[in-house]
């Protein structure tokens, strides 16, 4: 009788099933997600704030995360601008093999990391098919900070175009049209009706490319020459302590990573979400 009651005097829900969607959500989240990083931040905090400190100002600790968030950074850079490049041509241009150009760009999605890994360090490196005409000119480009930039390149480049794709696609073009009637030469167009059109997907895809790139791994180690305070990058860092059995300083490295990715990924998220409150505005 109480449950019929209650039953009875409950408030139908408006989206049916929601309770039961949300507490399934929220605890499949807490146990892939939340949990394992609160336990990563737990044990950062029970080391102790001058242990913290010594592994984070350790030049070696510095020079990683330097290489990891600065190749990152201007590869996630690199991949915006060609990437817009690269959806624009296969959206607005139709051409021989464009179905095969538009399926390669995925390519990095489905490649394994360390096979990528090996192909661009067997192509740069100083024997390679383009490092010895590099060599020849005195550029070393394998084994150094330029062949990190270049693996981060080639694994971010998909989620550019992937990001912009759709929004071109979707695009009204007599809106162009309609700014070229009234005298505006082809560059105008671009920079005052598309390019603001596209700056919170480009923010979007400079995101995910930038997340992808700073914890990239297998891709990177072969080309890098991981050596220290040159070519080794963070996650190769923990890794390196891990089989040290050093737990504390790998813990660390791997929190400030995860500080310096969440403050700017928030940074990039809240420049998208001004972006877009600026053009529902104009």
């Amino acid at each position: 009788m109480t449950a019929t009651a209650a039953s009875a005097w409950r408030k139908p829900s408006v989206i049916p099933g929601f309770g039961l969607a949300l507490g399934f959500t929220l605890a499949y989240l807490s146990l892939i997600v939340l949990i394992p990083l609160g336990g990563l931040v737990l044990r950062t905090i029970g080391m102790g704030w001058p242990q913290f400190l010594a592994i984070a100002l350790d030049p070696r600790t510095l020079a990683a995360l330097r290489l990891s968030f600065g190749a990152s950074a201007i590869a996630a850079a690199v991949n915006t601008v060609f990437g817009l490049i690269v959806a624009w041509v296969l959206v607005r241009y139709d051409f021989p093999g464009r179905k095969i150009v538009d399926a390669v760009v995925d390519l990095p999605f489905a490649l394994p990391t360390a096979v990528a890994g090996i192909s661009l360090t067997a192509i740069y490196a100083p024997n390679g098919w383009v490092g010895q005409y590099a060599a020849a000119f005195g550029i070393r480009i394998a084994y150094t900070p330029v062949g990190v930039f270049i693996a981060l390149v080639f694994i971010g480049l998909p989620f550019v175009v992937r990001t912009v794709q759709p929004v071109l696609e979707d695009m009204d073009r007599e809106v162009e049209e309609m700014a070229a009637t009234l005298g505006a030469r082809r560059w105008t167009t671009v920079r005052r009706v598309v390019l603001p059109t596209l700056v919170p997907a480009l923010l979007t895809g400079f995101a995910l490319a930038f997340a992808r790139a700073v914890g990239e791994y297998g891709s990177v180690i072969f080309i890098a020459g991981n050596i220290p305070y040159v070519s080794e990058i963070a996650p190769l860092l923990i890794v390196i302590r891990l089989t040290e059995f050093n737990y504390a300083a790998a813990t660390a490295v791997a929190s400030i990573m995860l500080a310096l990715s969440f403050v700017l990924l928030f940074a990039i998220n809240l420049l998208q979400a001004w972006s877009r409150r600026r053009l529902s505005h104009e």
